[in-house]
């Protein structure tokens, strides 16, 4: 089959210009491949994480001790997904520690931004998926949606309102839209391709 970038086109669901590298605060959330509940269930409005839900929560705690630039902030591990608040901080040098880059015929390699929202939602995947497919015994399966729902925090009312739906999240998933027994309420996750 041929290329048709009439049918065939990703399309940029991020801020146009936007800088997500910038220190801010940030409300994400990442869908299963599929949206497949493989982290736990939810009983009597609470989140009960299984093996591959408690690996997903370690990885997210573990956040800040491998970039010393972000911080946590609320974040809930849901059956099929996990929402989660984190914030770049101001980098004292202003430096993002990265050598230049090298050109090879003139071109410069594509590479995310070290500190960027892409960049540290992909080596959380990479490390969550290598895990559980690890413990699964299926390596090489897709465990996470290819895109991500993310929200740049504007200020504190804002914030505040982001907590609380976070922590109500369990409370409220007989009505979320991302249960697979819910065909209701609004979309936060990317659709699948």
């Amino acid at each position: 089959m041929t290329y048709n970038p009439d049918v065939q086109h990703r399309c940029s669901i991020r801020l146009k210009d936007y800088d997500y590298a910038q220190a801010g605060a940030y409300f994400i959330t990442i869908c299963t491949y599929n949206k497949e509940s493989i982290f736990g269930n939810v009983i009597n409005g609470e989140m009960m994480s299984n093996e591959y839900g408690q690996v997903v929560e370690r990885e997210w705690l573990k956040t800040t001790q491998i970039r010393t630039d972000m911080e946590l902030d609320e974040f809930i591990v849901m059956p099929n997904h996990i929402h989660g608040i984190f914030v770049i901080i101001e980098s004292p040098v202003g430096a993002h520690s990265r050598a230049p880059s090298h050109t090879q015929h003139g071109c410069v390699p594509t590479q995310r931004k070290p500190r960027s929202l892409s960049s540290f939602l992909a080596g959380f995947k990479s490390a969550v998926t290598r895990q559980i497919n690890e413990l699964r015994g299926m390596p090489y399966v897709p465990l996470w949606q290819r895109n991500y729902y993310e929200h740049v925090i504007r200020n504190e009312n804002d914030l505040a309102e982001i907590r609380e739906y976070i922590v109500n999240n369990p409370l409220k998933w007989d009505l979320d839209s991302e249960n697979p027994q819910n065909f209701g309420g609004a979309r936060l996750c990317a659709p699948t391709e």
